[in-house]
């Protein structure tokens, strides 16, 4: 339950691996002192080679240095000729190791590390991050890679559309297609919405009747999010018949339907808020047993016009699962907070296109 009441309220897109993990990325723009530096002959010291954040130490070298968990081995930086990207908190007098990395890179990490926390990013200026990173998106530079996948995946759905005019569409199916990158599956997919074309579009259809009929929950919000993007709202009535009016579907299902009718509903664009909404208020009708599963995303959109359906749900002795219980009571106490409309279905001024204030991000969501 946690995930979907994050997936309406947080900043990074909830259906990708990774969203709302700290990323190398952010943590570039955290500290105060960012540097690429080599090793000495002096264990636990480096020489300086390129501030990217911060200033220069007077000595021009840095003491300490740990890597962190999996991060390149110091020994990798003479055997490469590459320095290290080391990172150091205030809090902590010790510089971190992150990795090798070349160079040549230097002008691209002090843009990423002069950016903002991606609590404190508008919708504008995460679009310009995502340009920034998708050019370097699995870069033959593992550490490059690794910071502009996290970013990507900390991005708000909306801003991944920055993507289409820097990513061949080729690109993204060769990415699909490697076994080594499963574990970024989902945030490609989302890519392939954005980027793809009608031959994708049909592929991904071929998919997801097949995971309908298997019943099988991977990657399916994912998947779905991308269906929508190219498909547009004609394809509304299909999730709804093969998910939101189906009770035999599983809640791990309508979860990843969910997560996926939120990011659009949430951007407002190819699938519109109210249309995403209208299929909310017929599934609370069709399914009460799951029916506050929407409520975080309604929430979040100042749309208290389910009050009167759900009011009676916590009345009547329809039995309902308790994820879905707590859900409308967190709701029905936020309409009083907000001031309700006080007409039956009647949604709060407005309720579609207001914008939803930032909230801190909370979560990474199932696929």
């Amino acid at each position: 339950m946690a995930l979907l009441w994050a997936s309406a309220e947080a900043v990074a897109c909830p259906i990708c691996l990774g969203a709302g993990q700290p990323s190398t990325a952010q943590e570039l723009i955290t500290v105060p002192d960012v540097v690429l530096a080599v090793p000495t002959r002096d264990a636990g010291r480096f020489r300086v080679t390129q501030v990217i954040k911060g200033k220069r130490p007077p000595s021009g070298t840095v003491e300490g240095g740990y890597p962190r968990s999996g991060a390149v081995p110091d020994t990798a930086a003479p055997r490469s000729g590459k320095p290290l990207l080391l990172v150091r908190d205030e809090q902590l007098p010790a510089w971190e190791v992150l990795g090798a990395i070349d160079a040549g890179h230097a002008g691209w990490l002090r843009k990423v590390a002069a950016g903002k926390r991606a609590p404190d990013m508008s919708e504008e200026e995460w679009r310009a991050r995502v340009a920034l990173v998708v050019p370097y998106l699995e870069s033959p530079e593992p550490l490059v890679a690794e910071i502009a996948y996290a970013e990507l995946a900390a991005a708000p759905y909306a801003a991944l559309r920055a993507a289409k005019p820097r990513l061949r569409a080729s690109v993204v199916r060769r990415w699909l297609a490697d076994p080594d990158l499963a574990a970024r599956q989902a945030s490609y997919l989302l890519l392939l919405g954005f980027v793809g074309n009608a031959q994708d579009a049909t592929a991904l259809e071929q998919r997801l009747d097949a995971t309908s009929r298997s019943g099988d929950a991977t990657n399916l919000g994912a998947m779905l999010a991308a269906d929508l993007e190219l498909r547009g709202e004609a394809r509304m009535k299909w999730v709804e018949d093969t998910y939101l009016r189906n009770p035999k579907r599983s809640t791990r299902e309508i979860e990843a339907v969910i997560l996926a009718l939120g990011v659009h509903g949430q951007a407002n664009g190819t699938i519109s808020r109210e249309r995403v909404t209208r299929s909310y208020r017929m599934f609370i009708g069709e399914r009460k047993d799951l029916a506050g599963l929407v409520a975080p995303d309604l929430a979040a959109w100042n749309d208290w016009g389910a009050v009167p359906e759900y009011a009676a749900l916590m009345k009547s002795d329809v039995r309902q699962q308790g994820p879905s219980r707590f859900a409308i009571a967190v709701y029905l106490r936020q309409s009083r907070g907000a001031g309700e409309t006080s007409r039956p279905g009647v949604p709060a001024t407005g309720s579609f296109n207001s914008p939803v204030a930032k909230p801190n991000t909370l979560l990474v969501a199932p696929h």
